[in-house]
């Protein structure tokens, strides 16, 4: 072969390694992308780069390399986040033994601005100077992420939430949405929604599927409304507008915007609701305006019920100082005087009762107590209003298992005081009122349900009347009940009342007939597992009662002793049946005689029994008013003794046990306050800083022979007790409010002395402060009692009786 020319050879060479490092420079330039070698070392040192490099980052290459020196360390130096991110991406690619990297991240350049650049980089084989080359591409996607943004920013600007779905054979395949939507929704941005286009399954939406999917997966224009739930579960409704901005594998891609018409969807609701608000508030105005007038009309009343008594008191202090000679007159006056001061007090304690219970003061205590007791009381409290209206009055007891109880017994008791009241005034003279008390079952262990019911034949109510009877200061409007003293606010206390107390009240009336209330109570019952009342008779009782009612019920009580027993309705059947028994030779054990029967009472048959048979059988008159009245005559007749109606099972025990069996038990009696009272000797501290007020106690405790010294206010009583010798002061009568030192804190000084009889002298509130709160913190200072003004003289002489007759 000939011999190769060699210059020629190497000139070849050289040719084709120029176009060829032309042919890649070229390559380089049209590519439009960054290309460059650097070396895996602490700096990251740039071998080299193609010109797109510095037309990127902005610097000519010379000055990039005299002042960065080919270092991105020293380039990178004032942009240490991107930096940092740099490095933290190679550090964990190396790590992670990948051969290579991608990150999106902006870059600095020369005139202060950052592109976002998507960098690409692949680890070689190469080694120079003992580390491994990468080399790097670097792409300029700065335009594309600012189009994302803006277009994410024309997102969150729309009008409602926006969403990409793309529509398929299976459903909606949730692919990308602004953050309103995903806040809204609680979405991610991998998470579409539960139900295809919402996130509720109802019917209304899945019809709107069904009619509008078809459409879609033609790449249709639709437009149609969804129901949705927000985070908290409310129901809002969507306008969906959707169009189709492309195809994926054939399958429409759509843009939905949602626009929240809920408040379009609803304003029709919001209109009715609107429209009830509007007559609830035209409501509320006439029932504000009605309260204001009852309120006025309440005053006008309250003005005439109060002038009325206050006229009597003025009225008749006059006339008794001009007839101050005449004992009898003056007696009469001063009779007046005390009801006209006693209605006067009632009307002032109801309205102070109401305002307590408005406020939320009025609190519901817990005691032990006897029914029977209670009863007895109402009898005695009610018995001249009765008498004075010739009335027929009754009470009887069915079913009653649990005599002791454990309640509030005087809010009880004010609540049938009321009701009771209000049928005696209420009734035309000589009508009838019945009171009816029944244990039912209680579905509550270690409480009894009990049912009291109050029936009269007075005017009745009207059915418009009903419907506000519990009302504050209403009262009706009938002449004949116009005439009656009252304030209309009775009522309304004993409904809050019963409320408290976890009860109920009910009324029935017929106008011109009468009207029934009933009262329900769960009551507390004590313990009465040691109390027996089983007791053992040879013979019968006989109960004579024109009510057969009251015949049964008291013999239900009977056979609850264990004792046989039998009943007449009136006075003849009593002495014929009793006749009959006596010729037998097997007489009643003990006969039961109500007091008031028509044609023969109890009296003239206890008489004639007497006539027949003698004086062996025992005789109780049953009545449900005070015997005081008809102890003499009875006793005079043959009567052994008496009941009070209506006659429960201990009191019949004891009576039967004392009368009929002839034990020695001995009940507690208190002593009768029309008896005269005599405490000569005692010695009472009376502290009242008003000087009317002193006078009236002082006199009246000096009747009694009580030996009486004067305080006008604390600090004066407590240096008294101080200089006084121990054991002087019998008692002390201690008001509350007073100047200088007031009741409470003297009492609490006076406790704290250091002589003996400072913690025994009975400290008793004599005081205008009467809620149960005053009672409360007087006891709680160290007083043992609590009197209240006007002063009671009955309660007074019982104190009296309980501290200084010891």
């Amino acid at each position: 072969m000939p011999k190769m020319d060699d210059s020629k050879n190497r000139t070849g060479i050289d040719g084709n390694e120029a176009v060829a490092d032309y042919e890649y420079h070229t390559l380089m330039r049209l590519l439009g992308v960054s290309v460059s070698k650097h070396l895996l070392d602490e700096n990251y040192t740039l071998v080299w780069a193609n010109d797109y490099y510095y037309r990127l980052i902005g610097w000519p290459k010379e000055e990039y390399e005299a002042r960065f020196h080919n270092r991105p360390d020293l380039y990178y130096a004032n942009h240490q986040k991107q930096w940092n991110e740099l490095v933290e991406t190679v550090t964990s690619t190396i790590k992670a033994d990948r051969n290579g990297y991608n990150l999106v991240t902006t870059m600095p350049r020369k005139d202060g601005s950052h592109i976002w650049v998507n960098i690409s980089n692949v680890f070689s084989d190469e080694y120079v100077n003992g580390y491994q080359v990468s080399y790097t591409v670097i792409t300029n996607i700065d335009d594309q992420i600012r189009m994302q943004k803006e277009q994410s920013v024309t997102y969150d600007n729309l009008p409602g939430f926006v969403a990409r779905f793309q529509v398929n054979e299976e459903g909606f395949r949730f692919l990308g949405a602004n953050e309103r939507f995903r806040d809204f929704f609680d979405s991610s941005e991998q998470e579409g929604l539960a139900f295809g286009l919402s996130n509720v399954n109802t019917e209304k939406n899945r019809r709107v599927y069904l009619q509008n999917f078809s459409r879609m997966r033609r790449g249709e224009r639709v437009h149609f409304t969804l129901q949705a739930t927000d985070k908290t579960g409310g129901n809002l409704w969507f306008q969906v507008n959707a169009n189709c901005i492309d195809w994926i594998n054939d399958n429409p891609v759509y843009l939905v915007i949602y626009i929240d018409i809920t408040d379009i969807t609803e304003q029709r609701e919001l209109q009715r609701q609107l429209e009830e608000r509007s007559v609830m508030l035209h409501d509320a105005l006439q029932t504000a305006e009605r309260a204001n007038r009852s309120k006025s009309e309440f005053l006008s009343r309250m003005s005439h019920d109060i002038r009325t008594p206050m006229n009597a008191i003025i009225g008749m202090t006059a006339i008794a100082g001009t007839h101050i000679d005449d004992r009898d007159r003056v007696k009469d006056c001063l009779g007046k005087i005390t009801l006209s001061s006693k209605l006067l007090l009632g009307l002032i304690n109801e309205v102070l009762d109401m305002s307590r219970i408005e406020s939320g003061n009025l609190a519901i205590t817990e005691e032990e107590f006897c029914l029977n007791d209670m009863l007895q009381n109402l009898v005695t409290i009610l018995q001249p209003s009765v008498m004075a209206k010739q009335h027929t009055f009754d009470i009887r007891a069915h079913h009653l298992r649990h005599e002791n109880v454990i309640g509030d017994p005087q809010h009880i008791q004010q609540v049938f005081l009321n009701i009771l009241s209000n049928a005696i005034k209420y009734t035309p003279a000589g009508g009838k009122i019945m009171f009816d008390i029944r244990e039912k079952p209680s579905n509550t262990a270690g409480y009894g349900l009990y049912e009291f019911t109050f029936e009269d034949n007075g005017y009745g109510m009207k059915s418009e009347f009903i419907e506000k009877l519990f009302s504050p200061f209403e009262r009706a409007d009938d002449a004949d009940v116009l005439a009656v003293q009252g304030t209309g606010l009775g009522m309304a206390i004993s409904r809050n009342i019963v409320k408290l107390m976890n009860g109920d009240i009910k009324v029935k009336s017929t106008y011109r007939k009468g009207s029934t209330f009933t009262v329900e109570l769960p009551l507390k019952l004590q313990n009465e597992s040691s109390v027996d009342y089983c007791l053992f008779m040879k013979n019968a009782i006989l109960v004579v009662d024109d009510d057969r009612i009251a015949c049964e019920t008291t013999c239900e009580r009977l056979d609850e002793l264990g004792i046989r027993n039998e009943w007449v309705l009136s006075g003849e059947q009593a002495i014929q049946k009793i006749a009959e028994k006596h010729q037998s030779g097997k007489d009643f054990s003990m006969v039961i005689i109500d007091l008031k029967m028509p044609k023969m009472d109890g009296i003239e048959t206890t008489r004639l029994i007497r006539k027949q048979i003698g004086s062996d059988i025992p005789i109780l008159l049953a009545s449900a008013y005070d015997w005081m009245e008809y102890e003499s005559k009875a006793l005079a007749s043959g009567a052994n003794g008496f009941l009070v109606k209506p006659m429960l099972k201990s009191a019949l025990a004891y009576a039967i046990k004392k009368h009929a069996m002839k034990e020695n038990e001995h009940a507690s009696v208190v002593e009768s306050s029309r008896q005269k009272r005599d405490y000569k000797g005692k010695k009472v501290l009376l502290v009242e800083d008003n000087e009317l007020n002193r006078e009236i106690a002082e006199v009246i405790l000096a009747e009694s022979g009580i030996r009486v010294e004067t305080a006008k206010n604390g600090q004066e009583a407590l240096e008294r007790f101080m200089s006084s010798s121990e054991g002087y002061y019998g008692l002390i009568f201690m008001d509350l409010q007073m100047p200088v030192m007031g009741g409470l804190e003297s009492t609490r000084k006076i406790r704290s002395l250091s002589r003996k009889d400072a913690q025994i002298v009975p400290i008793v509130a004599m005081t205008a402060n009467a809620f149960r709160e005053d009672v409360e913190a007087a006891k709680t200072a160290g007083m043992n009692e609590h009197l209240a003004k006007p002063l009671d003289i009955d309660r007074l002489h019982q104190i009296l009786d309980r501290f200084i007759s010891r």
